[in-house]
């Protein structure tokens, strides 16, 4: 499969034909079944991740979206390291990560950094917010001394509009917003270069998402970071991202910058997406309604994900698996509709 790669000629991240399969039947018993008649054995697995490629550039925010269930949130799992891929590549500043140990990739660990959906379950209850803070810079930095680390944290709780002076309260002393914050201010101690954010405002109230969402482009252009935003919200995307990944089913359907995405979308899947997107002018595209049943990821389709969905699918679509193209407008699309020409407007 060809490699889908960022305008930066030497990406940040990149990832090679990545795949990840969860296997469900692991004891002999559960790889027993009866089909016809007949005992067999089957060894069931859920395909999250199926054959993605593509890259991220230094200083741009990657968004990856897609329906729940599309392996967003697996990607961004195994870019961290805390998933092992199934197959594939992962390579970061040129180097691969995926082969590493767990103390291999500790020397990556400040240079990257993770953002969790949850603010309530992603801090520790019984810490204070001095101590979440503070554990992350001593184990990176055990040079720093206490008064530098403290002078460090202060920093960091006001860049991101919390009062150093709470520091000795507990997360559950506050809001989900203010959790968020913190949680960001974490990640930012150790002054990393790459933050991975799996849906880090879809648990807040819409009045704080902006606030948090603002709090991110901020620290991205005051400290040059790179982001791989994961998300199913395409208000957002169009706010915060520079390029877009959209994913169904684990594989990759189209990859474009922003503008590009938003002004022409060219997969069956993703006009179907944002025609689904609120809009209070009258020239936006009709809502497109989806017919058809899901496959299950237990039990892929032979040819395209998308085939038992789309109204512009024939036989090649039913037994061929299309692959991403290069398009003139620099996006790339993995349709055989598009590739042909069949789609309408």
């Amino acid at each position: 499969m060809t490699d889908i790669i960022a305008p930066d000629s030497r990406p940040l991240l990149e990832l090679k034909q990545l795949e990840k399969r969860f296997v469900l039947d692991k004891g002999f018993l559960e790889t027993l079944k009866l089909r016809r008649g007949r005992i067999v054995r089957e060894r069931r697995a859920v395909h999250a991740v199926n054959d993605v490629s593509l890259s991220v550039a230094r200083g741009e925010a990657l968004c990856v979206v897609g329906e729940s269930g599309c392996g967003k949130s697996t990607v961004a799992r195994l870019v961290a390291g805390l998933l092992t891929p199934s197959g594939g590549e992962i390579l970061y500043d040129g180097a691969r990560t995926d082969n590493r140990s767990r103390a291999g990739m500790m020397p990556l660990r400040k240079k990257m950094q993770m953002i969790f959906q949850n603010p309530y379950a992603s801090l520790n209850p019984r810490m204070t917010i001095r101590q979440a803070l503070e554990e992350p810079m001593h184990y990176h930095n055990p040079a720093m001394s206490r008064a530098e680390v403290r002078d460090k944290v202060a920093e960091v709780m006001r860049t991101v509009g919390v009062d150093p002076s709470w520091s000795m309260r507990y997360p559950h002393e506050f809001s989900g917003g203010q959790r968020q914050r913190i949680a960001i201010a974490r990640a930012l101690t150790v002054d990393p270069e790459f933050i991975i954010a799996d849906e880090p405002i879809s648990a807040l109230d819409v009045s704080i998402q902006a606030q948090v969402l603002n709090l991110m482009l901020e620290a991205k252009e005051q400290r040059g970071l790179t982001y791989l935003f994961i998300t199913h919200d395409l208000s957002v995307v169009e706010h915060f991202g520079t390029r877009v990944a959209v994913l169904y089913l684990g594989t990759l359907c189209e990859l474009a910058d922003t503008r590009t995405l938003f002004e022409n979308p060219k997969h069956p899947y993703t006009r179907a997406l944002l025609s689904a997107v609120p809009q209070l002018s009258d020239d936006h595209p009709k809502h497109i309604r989806l017919k058809g049943e899901i496959p299950t990821p237990i039990n892929l389709p032979q040819g395209c994900p998308f085939y038992s969905r789309c109204t512009y699918a024939n036989d090649r679509c039913r037994v061929e698996r299309p692959l991403p193209v290069q398009k003139p407008d620099g996006s790339a699309v993995a349709c055989h509709a598009v590739e042909e020409d069949r789609l309408d407007g």
